[in-house]
């Protein structure tokens, strides 16, 4: 069968598959990343009640701030112990049951929420939060896998970036359910919080109909039979040959070879400014703030001067900009490549995170100056959203290897949580105690990131490994004769050659 009668096929299998997964994957991050701000007001009220009642305490206002950011950041301290299990998960379980098994966490967390208010035990929300967390850790950094190892190459990128399309509709999603029309009123909060059981179970009831990725049951299992029948149902035609050669290669290339740790990426030289690129990229996404506006859109709203009663709609435009984006990253990537799409995200962030910073300070004495310190919020998000959200994900897909992908998502994945969590903890206050300067840390985050991606970051558009590889081998050898060596071989998977090639 030729390449073009390949990309006609319909792969309707590989597209169920793909929202099968998500939709108890990424999906659940956004969607438990939204929820919380809704029932922001009527949880405080529940830790100060229950202190009142347990202990006859009358918790000052910055206690229950305490309190509630504590809830609210310690998804992330769950996500962080998610992203470190999941390396090892995917290589025992493989992708899909790992997927499967992951929602024992979720069901688990959602009975703890919805329990918890008839327990009186604003603990079981902290316990619940840390499972969910854990949940979503996991499939941010097993889904994307999943994806990369069945797509075909001709699809690979678009169903990359289709985890950050569905992180983005679990934004808009949590934000709707959370109306005080729908589950965000003061009687229904705790059924607001259990609601992400829902995706869980949809995916429970359909993630098992679809294969396991053809690459791990190939190169990790040794099935070829089992490899070529998930390919089969995956491309809705007859395997090609060209296909399967190219994963048999992979096979060879990675025979003998165990799956690298975390720890041994930060003693490797050959893959030094890999792992800064994927430090200092994953860490941006989340010390820019965007985040942290999903899980505080109430606090930044009403420093912008939105009333009260029109905070709750005004959100649900936030998720919109950031899924809207997405999707445009989605069409425009292959065009711009990684290295625009990035640094023009993090340049445009800039330049809001200041047009914001001046909005808020004439607010008093300009009118009109709240609906621009508004429309800075949703551009904010949507400059996020087109860059940032998107390509940060598929970076560790294409410049690390297969038997350092695991670790590299591992790191990856730790670095997002933990500093999703600082951003998390320190917000409010940074709301608070900076006021109308409240962005100006994240717009100098995004600066410094902007300045790194133009400075160090190879593109990856259309390259192939070994290509990305030859690129960070000249930052990773600066200075040195590029000679055959061993720490070079490591990412090429081939033998090098001279300078004068």
């Amino acid at each position: 069968m030729s390449q073009s009668d390949a990309q006609k096929s319909s792969p309707v299998t590989l597209v169920l598959m793909v929202a099968s997964a998500a939709i108890g994957g990424t999906l659940q991050y956004g969607y438990n990343l939204a929820i919380m701000n809704a029932p922001t007001t009527f949880i405080q009220t529940f830790i100060n009640e229950t202190f009142l009642e347990r202990w006859d305490i009358q918790l000052e206002d910055y206690q229950v701030t305490l309190v509630w950011t504590i809830i609210v950041s310690i998804f992330s301290l769950g996500g962080f112990a998610g992203a470190i299990i999941a390396g090892p998960m995917t290589i025992y379980f493989g992708r899909k049951k790992c997927l499967l098994l992951n929602n024992i966490f979720l069901m688990t967390g959602a009975l703890f929420a919805v329990t918890s208010r008839a327990a009186k035990s604003f603990e079981m929300i902290m316990i619940s939060r840390v499972l969910v967390g854990i949940n979503a850790g996991i499939s941010m950094n097993v889904q994307p896998m999943y994806f990369g190892e069945s797509a075909p190459k001709h699809l690979r990128g678009a169903i990359s970036l289709s985890s950050a399309v569905f992180t983005a509709f679990g934004v808009v999603l949590g934000q709707v359910v959370g109306l005080r029309e729908i589950l965000g009123s003061e009687p229904c909060w705790q059924y607001l919080l259990a609601s992400n059981a829902i995706p869980g179970l949809i995916q429970l009831l359909t993630l098992p109909w679809f294969p396991e990725s053809p690459r791990y049951l190939l190169i990790d299992r040794g099935d070829k039979e089992a490899c070529i029948n998930a390919l089969r149902r995956l491309r809705g035609c007859e395997v090609q040959n060209s296909e399967l050669d190219e994963i048999l290669q992979e096979q060879a290339e990675t025979k003998g070879l165990r799956p690298s740790r975390p720890w041994d990426l930060f003693t490797d030289r050959s893959v030094r400014w890999q792992l800064i690129t994927v430090v200092i990229i994953s860490s941006a996404m989340q010390l820019c703030g965007n985040d942290s506006i999903y899980f505080y859109a109430s606090y930044v709203f009403k420093e912008a001067g939105i009333s009260n009663d029109k905070i709750q709609y005004v959100t649900i435009g936030t998720g919109t900009c950031e899924f809207t984006a997405c999707i445009m990253c989605n069409l425009m990537i292959e065009r711009k490549g990684r290295r625009f799409m990035l640094m023009g995200g993090f340049i445009l962030m800039t330049i809001w995170a200041i047009v914001f910073t001046i909005a808020l300070s004439f607010e008093r004495y300009v009118s009109w100056m709240s609906y621009l310190s508004m429309g800075c919020i949703f551009t904010y998000i949507l400059s996020f959203g087109m860059g940032p959200a998107g390509v940060t994900g598929v970076l560790p897909t294409e410049i690390f290897n297969q038997t350092a992908r695991p670790a590299a998502y591992m790191i990856a994945g730790s670095m997002m949580w933990l500093n999703l969590f600082i951003t998390g903890m320190i917000f409010p206050f940074l709301v608070r105690e900076l006021s109308e300067y409240c962005f100006v840390p994240f717009g100098a985050v995004c600066l410094l990131s902007a300045l790194y991606v133009g400075l160090f970051l190879p593109e990856t558009k259309g390259k192939s490994l070994s290509a990305i590889t030859s690129e960070f081998h000249k930052l990773n050898y600066k200075g040195q004769d590029r000679m055959c060596a061993s720490e070079g071989q490591y990412q090429l998977g081939e033998v090098c050659h001279s300078t004068a090639l």
